[in-house]
């Protein structure tokens, strides 16, 4: 259903180590997969729900994103990635079908944990955010980076209650 992320992930991991980013100390929270219509994304959300779990699907900036639990966790080397982000396209904003981003979760503010890598060139507009706000780095075109401190199905079960 979703294909092999080890080449988008090897570019990740690859790019984030030339920076000085130690990933190994941080979790893999979840991976965005992004479509490039709003058939494709009901097309995709449908077959995603016959076999895991959605955990929400939230109107973000008048556009859905589903965010789902995977019954077979992605693999990429030692880890497991357990939650996959589906957002809708934005109107007017065109993507290629593909893997977008993975976040990874520091543990603390992302605006204190950013400070232990001065030479990053960070983006901070999401440090505005009243919820988990997260730094993100820009890997190429199209494919991105964050950093934040919760894991997103925490984020998730808190914002339920």
């Amino acid at each position: 259903m979703l294909p092999d992320p080890t080449s988008f992930l090897d570019q990740i991991f690859k790019s984030c180590t030339s920076a000085g980013l130690p990933l190994a100390d941080y979790p893999l929270d979840h991976i965005c997969y992004r479509v490039a219509t709003t058939d494709r994304y009901q097309q995709l959300k449908t077959q995603l729900l016959s076999s895991n779990e959605l955990l929400a699907e939230t109107l973000i900036n008048g556009r859905p994103i589903a965010t789902f639990r995977l019954k077979t966790p992605l693999r990429y080397q030692d880890r497991q990635i357990e939650l996959l982000e589906l957002p809708s396209p934005k109107p007017g904003s065109p993507y290629a079908e593909g893997y977008e981003h993975v976040e990874f979760v520091v543990g603390q503010h992302p605006k204190a944990w950013m400070k232990q890598y001065p030479s990053i060139n960070w983006e901070v507009k999401d440090l505005r955010k009243s919820i988990n706000p997260d730094v993100r780095l820009r890997i190429g075109e199209g494919v991105s980076v964050k950093f934040h401190e919760f894991p997103l199905d925490y984020v998730i079960e808190y914002l339920d209650e």
